[in-house]
């Protein structure tokens, strides 16, 4: 992974992924796919990077661990072989599992409404949802009595 003048970037520093890792399990899923890697003239790669759209130098340099720190690679390398894109910056140690939760479901100190947990809930239904919706109010009304723990907070 070189700091080129063409903007990338080293890999950070929290990556999770040991970077061979990362090329034994994309080894593992091209396999898997039917692209045949067994050895260097069977095919398998200059088959896929025809299909992804990736040059066969950025494949074999993939499949050797050497991660690119350009994410639009990893984006159409995600699409190619059929894998969520999150697991992918997962698996190329670009996020921690603990950064993706918290991009994908951020924690907010700001209380919301009700109707907001209803709609987050998925609650579509009237009749469910105004009893949601009141229940919800009577609770964040109730104290507690002395002694007892509030649940609604």
């Amino acid at each position: 992974m070189k700091n080129s003048k063409r903007g990338t970037t080293p890999a950070p520093a929290h990556a999770s992924t040991d970077p061979a890792e990362f090329g034994r399990w994309l080894a593992q899923r091209l396999e898997s796919l039917g692209y045949n890697l067994s050895g260097p003239r069977s095919g398998g790669r200059s088959a896929f990077a025809e299909k992804s759209g990736l040059s066969p130098s950025t494949v074999t340099r993939l499949l050797r661990g050497e991660m690119p720190t350009d994410t639009r690679i990893l984006r159409t390398l995600a699409e190619a072989i059929e894998v969520p894109y999150p697991e992918v910056l997962v698996r190329g140690g670009v996020l921690t599992h603990d950064e993706l939760a918290a991009v994908q479901q951020p924690v907010t100190t700001d209380r919301i409404t009700p109707e907001q947990a209803a709609d987050q809930l998925g609650i579509t239904d009237p009749a469910e949802r105004k009893v949601f919706v009141n229940m919800a109010k009577t609770l964040r009304r109730t104290t507690p009595e002395e002694g007892e723990q509030q649940l609604a907070d």
